[in-house]
């Protein structure tokens, strides 16, 4: 089985005030006050100026958009993550902005190469951003980014 998502990721009402500005954007409540804006393909179509993929490393993240999820981030920190797997193997990137500013990141772990002791890099970003994983779990499992495989079951 796959999974595969990529999405900005803040505060639940924080994300509910800048997808105002885009009409392509489908917000989905995650758990622990966060929501997700998964990055569609009409969402990219909105964002994505010419200049192709951004510098950060990342395999979806449009240029330019870097400028607006620092923009964005001054009212709190947003991340955005990737993570992409196939049958158990995969990776996963992860960058969040706080104050306009990138606060952590971009952490990338590719096909292979185990997580660190501090977590996966998308785990990493949700401590970041304030969630809080029990005895057992991480923060990924802790915000439910287990209930579903694909972006779009986010907002179907």
């Amino acid at each position: 089985m796959s999974y595969d998502l990529q999405a900005v990721i803040a505060a639940e009402e924080a994300l509910h005030v800048v997808s105002r500005e885009l009409t392509a954007a489908r917000l989905a409540p995650i758990g622990q006050g966060l929501s997700m804006m998964p990055l569609t393909d009409a969402l990219l179509e909105t964002v994505a100026d010419s200049s192709g993929v951004g510098a950060l490393g990342f395999r979806r993240l449009p240029g330019g958009f870097e400028q607006a999820l620092a923009r964005w981030s001054a009212g709190g920190p947003v991340a955005y993550v990737e993570s992409e797997y196939f049958g158990g193997v995969g990776e996963q990137r992860a960058v969040v902005w706080d104050g306009g500013e990138v606060a952590l990141g971009p952490l990338h772990v590719e096909e292979g190469e185990p997580f660190a002791p501090v977590g996966s890099p998308v785990s990493q970003a949700l401590r970041r951003l304030g969630a809080v994983a029990r005895a057992g779990e991480d923060e990924f499992s802790a915000v439910g980014l287990d209930r579903h495989r694909h972006n779009e079951a986010w907002i179907a």
